[in-house]
């Protein structure tokens, strides 16, 4: 996955809580087997209604979501976090996650950022009032910021996840940084262990 450091961008405020992953993308779209075109599906359901949120052209190339609390609750598909990502968003602004979505995030590489209720508000609100307003997201420092709002807020990030963030890291990106010990192992391996062999073509 790519590294994420900054994230800087104007946002689409979904004001609404207990989002699920249903809701974010239905069941209809798990049909799919590439990780790829799942952004169309993004809350496909609610995007039928021409007042949706995202469907107001000022809101049209956001790249953060505010969303209310208890967001990407439900079931623990992995589809949510393609579609937003496919969509184009690179984080998501909320009082209070689901937490496999969360955790689902943090290995993809979209942002989960958590803040207190009342910054959490204040954002929906200086969005909906100036849809251009611009806000800013640092890893490294853990903060929040969306100057022309005066909103300043830092948020919660264990430095395990904010190493992988920052340094790019998916699964198989944290076991390939242990290749050599990888390699030295399986030289050592015992002969008469069983081995997996590579078809021939």
């Amino acid at each position: 996955m790519e590294a994420v450091r900054i994230v800087t961008g104007t946002a689409v405020p979904l004001d609404r809580s207990d989002v699920d992953t249903d809701q974010i993308i239905p069941s209809d779209w798990l049909k799919q087997v590439e990780r790829t075109g799942f952004g169309k599906g993004l809350f496909s359901e609610w995007r039928d209604d021409r007042d949706f949120v995202m469907n107001q052209p000022e809101h049209a190339g956001a790249t953060i979501l505010i969303a209310g609390p208890n967001f990407g609750t439900g079931s623990s598909r992995e589809h949510a976090v393609w579609a937003l990502m496919d969509y184009g968003f690179r984080a998501v602004v909320s009082p209070r996650f689901g937490d496999i979505f969360r955790n689902n995030c943090t290995k993809t590489g979209l942002l989960p950022v958590q803040v207190d209720e009342r910054t959490g508000r204040a954002l929906l609100d200086a969005v909906a009032a100036d849809p251009g307003l611009e806000i800013t997201i640092d890893v490294e420092r853990r903060t929040l910021s969306a100057p022309a709002a005066g909103i300043e807020a830092v948020f919660p990030l264990d430095p395990f996840t904010q190493h992988r963030l920052l340094e790019g890291l998916d699964d198989i990106g944290l076991t390939m940084q242990h290749s050599d010990a990888i390699e030295v192992h399986e030289k050592e391996r015992a002969a008469w262990l069983p081995k997996v062999e590579t078809p021939a073509r």
